[in-house]
């Protein structure tokens, strides 16, 4: 993640227009956006304090300032807190113990077996897929992949089936991507994020091209489209929560209205996979 802070404030740069902030457009710029003594002018700090803090050199930041740049970049608020988090990591970071195999408390799995009418899983670190109930499974096929590919970027960008699975993939991809860059900017020196998105990188043009973006999201609900192989097209609402005692698990259900035709899909789904 070395260099993720001036990549992310040059990639926000380039997206403002000069005249979106009130500054003169006449004569020819050679980069595009705002330039870095612009920013550093209109947030109110010195070139140098923001050339240097771009180039990931710089003293401790203070919330002003960065509260400054955000506004100057017109940062949204899951972008202002990754800048935040990309500016000043947390001192304990690099002592952080990166497990090779998180678990879900027995608990937390009784909550989803319970569940026995909504499809739920829970997400983990780098998007690994660490736990399912019986309906999550039949929907998304979890236990029929090696511990090692239950994970939604690899099976986003890797699976050769996932464009079909997905009607609406270019979004599902975007929106994969954007949500795996917050959790590489929270834990900068997990070797696992580094090599998935090496691994990523090097296997999908895809990836790289998005990954370039530098865009963050956090997807806590939507709807997401499955185009399923038993069950057909699934039209699926979403919600997620994360697990108080475990702030990097979060448990996600498939929240379709009752009555519609894909919870009585997902009512026939449940059915043959406990026939099957």
């Amino acid at each position: 993640m070395d260099g993720e802070l001036g990549d992310f404030l040059r990639s926000r740069r380039a997206r403002i227009r000069p005249e979106e902030v009130g500054l003169p457009t006449h004569g020819r710029r050679r980069v595009p956006g705002l330039r870095r003594e612009e920013v550093a002018q209109l947030a109110g700090v010195s070139v140098d304090y923001y050339i240097r803090l771009e180039q990931g050199r710089g003293p401790s930041v203070s919330d002003a300032v960065l509260d400054a740049i955000a506004r100057v970049l017109r940062l949204d608020e899951t972008e202002h807190a990754y800048l935040r988090t990309v500016a000043r990591p947390g001192k304990d970071t690099k002592r952080a113990r990166y497990s090779a195999g998180p678990r879900v408390r027995p608990g937390v799995q009784l909550l989803l077996d319970g569940m026995d009418r909504t499809a739920a899983f829970v997400l983990g670190r780098r998007m690994d897929v660490l736990a399912w109930n019986a309906l999550g499974d039949a929907v998304n096929g979890f236990s029929a992949l090696a511990p090692a590919e239950r994970n939604v970027p690899r099976q986003v960008f890797l699976d050769p089936a996932a464009e079909d699975f997905y009607p609406d993939w270019a979004a599902v991809a975007a929106q994969t991507v954007a949500n795996l860059r917050i959790d590489a900017g929270r834990h900068p020196d997990d070797p696992r994020m580094a090599a998935l998105i090496g691994e990523l990188s090097l296997k999908s043009a895809d990836f790289r091209r998005l990954w370039a973006d530098h865009e963050v999201k956090e997807c806590a609900y939507g709807v997401k489209r499955i185009q399923h192989p038993v069950a057909g097209l699934l039209t699926l609402p979403y919600e997620t929560l994360t697990v108080p005692t475990a702030p990097d698990q979060t448990v996600v259900a498939y929240t379709p209205e009752p009555g519609s035709e894909t919870a009585e899909r997902l009512a026939l789904l449940a059915s043959w996979a406990t026939t099957g």
